[in-house]
C-alpha cells in the first residue's frame, strides 16, 4: 500500500496542514502562491512550450505576465489580504523558466521571508544549478524543493533535451544529458543533507522513458528524495507527435515506483502564476 507523504517538522506551524503540493492532508484547507519572476531558462526540454498571456491554459511554464520582485511581493500582500489569505501558507517559484537561473528568484524569496516570515518557501528546478546554489537557498530559508528528473540514461536524455547551457557553453546530445543528470543527482543529495523536503517530478513520455522509472526511483530514494511525482507528458513542442500516456500506464508506473517512494497522485500541473487552494 502506498503511503501519503507528510512533512513533519517542516509543516507551517500556524495551520500545520502540510504543503499542498507535497501532501493531500491540507487540500481544500491550505494553498500556495506561485510567483512568476523567473523567465530565463538554461535548458531546452523538448516537451516545453512557454507562452505568456494564455489565461485559459493550465500547464507548467504558462503565466499571464512575468513580474518583478517588487510586483511579486505586492501579489503576496494582496493574496494574504484576501478572503483565503489565512489559508495561503506557501510561496513558491516555479518559472516560467528556471528559477535558479534568475537573480529575481533569490531577491523575491528573501523579501518574502522578510515580510512574511511564517510562510513556507519552495521552488521547482531542473537541478542544473542546484549544487552550487544549495547553500544560498538554505540561507534564505527554502524548505521544499521540487526537481524535475526524467531519466538517468544519457541516451534517453538526448531525446528529451535539445540543449543544456553550462558554464558559458551550449551542450547537446549525450554530453548535455550527462552534465544535467550528474548535477541533478548531486543537488538532490545536497538538498537532503540540508534538511529540505524533496519532491521529484518525472514527466512520463511513452516510448522514451517509461521503461526506466523503477531504477530512477531507487536512485532518487538513495539520494534522499521524499516523494515522487510521475506526471503525464503534455504532447507539444518537439514532442507533439507522441501520444500522451494512458491512465493505465500512469497507474502501473506509480504502482511500481510506489514500492520505493510515496507517490504524488494529486498534481494539477499548475501554471507558473497559480494562486489558491488545491
Amino acid at each position: 500500500m502506498q503511503k501519503e507523504c507528510t512533512q513533519g517538522n517542516l509543516n507551517t506551524p500556524n495551520l500545520n496542514l502540510g504543503h499542498p503540493c507535497f501532501s493531500t492532508k491540507g487540500h481544500g484547507k491550505t494553498g500556495r502562491i506561485h510567483l512568476a519572476v523567473a523567465p530565463g531558462c538554461n535548458i531546452s526540454c523538448n516537451y516545453c512550450v512557454r507562452k505568456f498571456d494564455c489565461a485559459n491554459e493550465s500547464r507548467p511554464g504558462v503565466t499571464s505576465r512575468v513580474q518583478t520582485s517588487a510586483e511579486a511581493i505586492e501579489t503576496v500582500s494582496q493574496a494574504k489580504a484576501s478572503a483565503i489569505g489565512p489559508q495561503l501558507i506557501v510561496v513558491g517559484i516555479a518559472g516560467p523558466g528556471e528559477p535558479l537561473a534568475n537573480k529575481a528568484t533569490y531577491e523575491t524569496l528573501r523579501e518574502v521571508k522578510r515580510n512574511f516570515p511564517d510562510m513556507t518557501l519552495c521552488l521547482s528546478t531542473n537541478g542544473l544549478l542546484l549544487p552550487e546554489k544549495i547553500d544560498e537557498l538554505a540561507d534564505i530559508g527554502v524548505s521544499h524543493i521540487t526537481v524535475t528528473l526524467n531519466t538517468l540514461d544519457e541516451e534517453v536524455g538526448a531525446k528529451i533535451y535539445s540543449y543544456v547551457r553550462w558554464k558559458g557553453e551550449t551542450l547537446i546530445g549525450t554530453e548535455a544529458a550527462r552534465v544535467l543528470i550528474r548535477n541533478q543527482l548531486e543537488g538532490i543529495e545536497l538538498a537532503s543533507k540540508a534538511g529540505m523536503t524533496i519532491k521529484i517530478n518525472t514527466v512520463l513520455m511513452p516510448g522514451i522513458n517509461d521503461n526506466l522509472l523503477y531504477s530512477l526511483g531507487l536512485e532518487i530514494k538513495k539520494r534522499g528524495a521524499n516523494i515522487h511525482n510521475i506526471m503525464p507528458v503534455i504532447p507539444q513542442g518537439k514532442l507533439a507527435h507522441i501520444d500522451a500516456p494512458s491512465q493505465e500506464l500512469i497507474s502501473n508506473c506509480r504502482e511500481s515506483c510506489g514500492e520505493i517512494l510515496p507517490q504524488m497522485k494529486h498534481c494539477q500541473q499548475c501554471r507558473a502564476d497559480a494562486i489558491g487552494l488545491l
